[in-house]
């Protein structure tokens, strides 16, 4: 299937240009946790200063000067569990490379205990006006099963050291825990939606391969969440969050309705397929039309880096078909779905040509709703995303 020379060239100032997001990664972390299976590392807390000084190299190597963006997102394991020196040390180089502007969405992922007055101070002075906690239970049965360190007082304690400077305050709640009954889920909900937050991401539970949950799976040491409960689970949070005022704008993503638009504007970056930078350990990037993905052992990128050597360590840049297969799948995650007529020219093809007989029978299930000019998953459609986007890619 080729699309037409006119919509193909049309198509790629969307895929190269310049990227006007970052992502930027800080791997330390107190206590690795079960289901975690990002590159995240704990008990390497020696190493800490050496990176910070790999990531202010691997970002000048790429920058030849300063770059306004519209968005910034450090992300972890957790980049306040760095002390304070070395989180403010940390902040003073990305700000250097990133200054943030009035309108610049700068968030950076907290786990609630490791938040101290100093640190959000830090936060603020330098431009962060966003943060993501994991709250993800309210339970200590449930956050002791997700081996999580925190207790529950610790998340009300985080909220209100930044809520009187930070507005944008997000939560991360996860549901399908074992054990996780649908009376904990709903007490977990109801918690969270009672908090002075502004967003909610909320996810089912996944076992992935290698991790400790997953190993436990294995041997039958624990048991996963029925579906029919998880559905229901899942369920639950679409009524309670639109009860509570909360808009969802992706499967997993809901922003409180108001005059400000709390919608997290860096992820939407990734759910359009557009362009961003990625900095540090196992962190990818989508730049002139290329994704790359960094080396992911902590010491191993650090001593790449000190070399003068690149920790990229995969590329690829896909044709044009794939890509577009690609942002379909992207695109559909968000409840405004794909726009047909923007999706053709931001990619030369049409959606409906690339899997004619997948949205016809997902339409006839009632799965997609296709108007004419929008296609996008129905409520139904959202319990079983997953099985949809395969079939599409």
């Amino acid at each position: 299937m080729t699309p037409s020379l006119e919509a193909e060239t049309a198509a790629e100032p969307f895929f190269l240009a310049a990227p006007r997001s970052a992502y930027v990664h800080i791997p330390f972390c107190a206590h690795k946790c079960g289901y975690c299976d990002f590159a995240s590392v704990a008990g390497q807390d020696e190493l800490a200063d050496r990176y910070l000084d790999a990531l202010d190299r691997e970002m000048a190597s790429i920058l030849t000067a300063p770059k306004d963006l519209e968005t910034i997102f450090v992300g972890g394991g957790t980049p306040t569990y760095l002390n304070e020196a070395q989180l403010d040390r940390f902040l003073d180089r990305l700000v250097r490379w990133f200054p943030p502007g009035p309108a610049t969405e700068f968030t950076v992922e907290s786990n609630p205990n490791t938040l101290t007055r100093e640190k959000v101070r830090s936060l603020v002075d330098h431009g962060v006006n966003r943060v993501s906690l994991g709250a993800q239970s309210f339970h200590p049965h449930l956050l002791e099963r997700l081996e999580r360190n925190h207790d529950p007082a610790s998340v009300y304690r985080a909220v209100d050291l930044l809520k009187p400077v930070i507005a944008n305050v997000s939560i991360d709640l996860i549901f399908g825990i074992p054990g996780q009954t649908m009376t904990d889920w709903q007490t977990d909900l109801r918690e969270g939606l009672a908090l002075p937050i502004e967003h909610v991401s909320s996810y089912g539970l996944t076992y992935e391969k290698g991790t400790l949950l997953w190993k436990q799976r294995r041997l039958g040491i624990i048991e996963p969440t029925e579906e029919e409960t998880e559905a229901a689970m899942y369920e639950y949070l679409l009524e309670e969050t639109l009860r509570a005022g909360f808009e969802q704008y992706e499967v997993s993503n809901f922003a409180r309705q108001g005059e400000l638009d709390r919608r997290s504007r860096h992820n939407s970056v990734y759910w359009a397929n557009a362009p961003y930078y990625g900095f540090g350990t196992g962190a990818a990037a989508f730049v002139d039309g290329h994704r790359t993905l960094n080396l992911r052992p902590l010491l191993t990128y650090i001593e790449t880096v000190e070399e003068g050597r690149s920790p990229i360590h995969q590329s690829e840049s896909l044709p044009p078909e794939a890509r577009a297969r690609e942002t379909a799948v992207l695109e559909l995650r968000r409840t405004q779905g794909i726009d047909l007529s923007a999706f053709q020219r931001k990619t030369g093809f049409h959606f409906r040509d690339l899997a004619p007989r997948e949205l016809e029978g997902f339409v006839e299930l009632g799965l997609l709703i296709d108007d004419g000019n929008v296609v996008r998953l129905s409520p139904r459609g959202f319990l079983l995303a997953d099985g949809i986007f395969s079939r599409i890619v």
